[in-house]
């Protein structure tokens, strides 16, 4: 019998709860971790990580200097042109945080003349500068520790990413310090990338709806989100 191959997956540490490095044990850790090593178990393969920041990884799945990534990646029809996807694994959506004594702000309509800090490369990136005209300065960081800090020190107006983190660092370091407001914008969905063609496709989406189907799915889910995914996730 063949030895498995071991994959080079490309991941972004920063985005918590899916991925971030455990300063204790020194081992990656997150929902995303989590679920590669299911899917690698079932599909045939053994997960080398490659850490990076997030702007970097489209570029190396299309170098094909890494076989996949698991970075909270929002399928999207402008990534599906360079990369290819795995089924949806995540349902997500863009939230606008601002400081808890910031009452002017509510949604991003009044971001009219106000700068606001996000993330390199990212969906909340090409929504603000596309999609809300009249933001005064859009701010973007290499990191969310980073564009989050600018939030709390003043430096911006508000912040705007991906749904999960944003209300993950309001229950845990911006407590008390910043809050949510207005709706969820854009809803979308995470996936797993590839380099185009990419034989590995198949057997992960394979994994996946092996892990739906047993529970797995649902168990690192709710490991991580204290819930059951959405019926959409599952079926």
């Amino acid at each position: 019998m063949a030895a498995e191959p071991t994959l080079t997956v490309a991941t972004d540490p920063s985005f918590v709860p899916f991925e971030s490095l455990d300063i204790k044990t020194r081992k990656h850790v997150g929902y995303d971790i989590d679920m590669i090593h299911a899917i690698a178990s079932r599909a045939g393969f053994k997960v080398k990580l490659r850490t990076m920041d997030f702007n970097g990884i489209i570029p190396a799945l299309q170098a094909k200097s890494v076989d996949m990534a698991i970075a909270g990646i929002t399928i999207t029809k402008e990534r599906a042109q360079k990369v290819d996807f795995s089924d949806a694994y995540y349902d997500s959506g863009l939230k606008l945080m601002v400081r808890a004594d910031n009452n002017a702000i509510k949604t991003i309509k009044d971001l009219k003349g106000k700068s606001v800090s996000t993330k390199i490369g990212s969906t909340s990136y090409n929504y603000l500068t596309k999609k809300v005209p009249g933001i005064g300065k859009v701010v973007p960081y290499p990191g969310t520790s980073q564009m989050y800090m600018a939030l709390i020190s003043g430096n911006v107006d508000a912040a705007f990413y991906d749904v999960p983190n944003v209300m993950y660092f309001i229950k845990t370091k911006g407590h008390g310090k910043v809050k949510s407001v207005g709706p969820i914008y854009a809803g979308q969905q995470y996936g797993i990338a590839f380099p185009q063609n990419s034989q590995w496709v198949q057997p992960v989406n394979k994994a996946l709806a092996q892990m739906k189907k047993d529970g797995t799915f649902t168990e690192i889910y709710k490991k991580w989100f204290d819930k059951a995914p959405p019926a959409d996730l599952t079926q």
